[in-house]
C-alpha cells in the first residue's frame, strides 16, 4: 500500500486543503447540473466557482473555519461592491458547513439567513436549493 513519506510545507498543505473543498462544491454542483466554471488563478480574487443555470450566473466563494462551534462569528472579506453571491463555509473539525448569501458586517456563522448542510452532495444541494 502506497504512504506518504514526503513533508509538505505547511502554505503549500493549506493552499491544497482550501482548494479541495472548492473543488468539492464544483463537483456537487455539476452534480446537479448546474454549469460550473473555475479560475486557473483565484489568489486575491473574489469567486472561487462560478456557476450558471443557463440564464444566470452566480458567484461563489469558499471559506474553511478550523472550528467546531457553529457560534462563531464570520467576517466578510470582501468590499460592498464585490459581486459575490454566496459564501460556502467548510468546518475543517466537523461534518457540517453553511451556505450564506453576501453579508457586509461580521455576523454568526449560525445566522438565520444562513443554510446549514452535513458535508455530502444530498445534503449539500438541498441547501444549497433553499438560499
Amino acid at each position: 500500500m502506497p504512504i506518504t513519506s514526503n513533508l509538505i510545507p505547511k502554505e503549500t498543505k493549506q493552499y491544497c486543503e482550501n482548494v479541495s473543498y472548492e473543488h468539492q462544491v464544483a463537483s456537487w454542483l455539476l452534480k446537479d447540473g448546474w454549469e460550473v466554471y473555475i479560475p486557473h488563478v483565484d489568489h486575491g480574487a473574489k469567486n472561487d466557482v462560478l456557476i450558471s443555470d443557463g440564464e444566470y450566473y452566480y458567484r461563489i466563494q469558499v471559506k474553511s473555519i478550523d472550528r467546531h462551534d457553529e457560534c462563531a462569528v464570520v467576517k466578510p472579506m470582501w468590499e460592498k461592491h464585490d459581486n459575490i453571491d454566496f459564501v460556502i463555509y467548510f468546518s475543517k473539525k466537523g461534518q457540517w458547513g453553511y451556505i450564506a448569501p453576501q453579508f457586509h458586517k461580521p455576523r454568526k456563522l449560525k445566522h438565520p439567513e444562513h443554510e446549514r448542510f452535513h458535508q455530502n452532495s444530498t445534503n449539500f444541494l438541498k441547501a444549497f436549493a433553499k438560499v
